[in-house]
């Protein structure tokens, strides 16, 4: 997995570091998957900002992924994220 970012898309506020892999990254609709590096609680739903190891940003929407989390206490959730229009 790789490294990246997520911030509230309104007001770009820092959320957490995340580790994700991007699964499609074509240009005008792009997904994957993430895990926080640290626990976060996060609704599920639009108004999110990724940031890319390679510094491309882009508007996503998350949802967790009830059945696969990495052990822990708290556990860590993985969240697909979705985002449209082109990566910059």
């Amino acid at each position: 997995m790789t490294r990246g970012k997520l911030y509230q898309a309104y007001d770009e506020q820092f959320i957490g570091d995340v580790d994700y892999r991007l699964h499609n990254d074509s240009a005008n609709n792009w997904w994957g998957e993430l895990v926080f590096t640290e626990y976060r609680k996060v609704s599920d739903g639009d108004g999110y900002l990724i940031e890319l190891e390679d510094g491309r940003r882009g508007r996503c929407s998350l949802k967790k992924k009830v059945n696969k989390a990495v052990s822990g206490i708290p556990p860590l959730y993985y969240h697909f994220f979705r985002g449209s229009g082109q990566l910059e």
